[in-house]
């Protein structure tokens, strides 16, 4: 029986936000505007973002050399850096490994857009440059196109997910309402910059970008011939870094090799400017997220004691 005209006048409809379907196409603003609202992003994930962005930065190392040793360990996706990048003219190795020229450099770039995702999300300029990332994957923008399938680009993003959920959640003195505005809102960008690879495989709203200019080629790191990600700093910061720390870079230590935390810690230096977390960038064989956790709670009790040193100066 169908529904009276008075019983359904009496009824509350919830209010329906119009959504333009060309726009979603066309301006990359509507469609980001689009995603925050559906995702409920806003000022609580980007103060959570922004407050636990030192947690992030300390991953950021061990995030690097998992995803290239996942990257490595299949033929499929070790191809992808034979092909040469816009920004880097060194020597490149034909069969690549951790220790290639161009793998080397590739992490450079990583370890910077890692670094670039703990940044400020309230700028269009933040989501610009994860839509140009999408874009170089296809063989757009770049002086020597490179595709790489969707598939790999996918579960790509999942491990590194994977990673950053198992850190922040094994977090030791991270309150629990804290851990979970972090993974909340690292989720939802990272599964942004997920729409933002894949608009540029799918063939949705083509009837709308037919014939629109997407060639423009511009070196990494830089959006509108502006410099973005500096991935120079980066070098330059781990170099300082493994220089301060006998030829390693902080944050993290020989423990990685022992998987005996309990004896590092006894054994590793805790004062003074030697960073206790030394030595394995180079030493990744079997690693996992369990073996960073001590990162994370050293990262919090250096904050702690800053803020302590920092209040007592006042």
């Amino acid at each position: 029986m169908a529904p009276s005209a008075s019983s359904s006048s009496a009824r509350t409809r919830a209010p329906m936000q119009h959504i333009d379907r060309k726009e979603l196409y066309t301006s990359l603003e509507a469609r980001i505007r689009y995603l925050h609202s559906f995702l409920d992003f806003g000022t609580d994930d980007i103060e959570a973002l922004s407050s636990g962005a030192k947690y992030i930065q300390a991953l950021i190392p061990a995030v690097v050399n998992i995803v290239y040793k996942k990257l490595l360990s299949y033929d499929i996706t070790a191809r992808a850096f034979q092909t040469r990048s816009t920004a880097f003219e060194g020597p490149m190795d034909e069969v690549p490994d951790e220790e290639s020229p161009q793998i080397l450099h590739r992490k450079m770039f990583l370890r910077a857009y890692l670094k670039k995702l703990c940044s400020d999300p309230s700028q269009m300029e933040f989501w610009e440059y994860l839509d140009k990332v999408g874009m170089m994957h296809t063989g757009l923008g770049r002086s020597h196109p490179l595709h790489i399938e969707y598939i790999h680009i996918g579960v790509t993003l999942g491990v590194i997910q994977d990673i950053l959920n198992e850190a922040i959640l094994s977090h030791p003195r991270l309150p629990m309402p804290r851990k979970i505005a972090l993974l909340k809102a690292l989720g939802k960008v990272i599964w942004i910059q997920n729409d933002l690879f894949t608009r540029w495989y799918v063939h949705d709203g083509e009837e709308f970008t037919d014939g629109m200019d997407f060639g423009v080629v511009e070196k990494e790191g830089f959006l509108h011939g502006k410099k973005v990600l500096d991935e120079t700093a980066e070098a330059s910061s781990s170099s300082s870094s493994a220089a301060a720390n006998g030829g390693s870079a902080c944050p993290f230590s020989s423990v990685v090799e022992s998987k005996d935390w309990a004896a590092a810690s006894a054994s590793s230096p805790t004062s003074g400017s030697t960073c206790p977390f030394s030595g394995a960038s180079k030493a990744m064989e079997g690693l996992s997220i369990e073996d960073q956790k001590p990162v994370l709670a050293a990262k919090d009790n250096e904050d702690a004691t800053s803020d302590t040193t920092e209040k007592a100066s006042r």
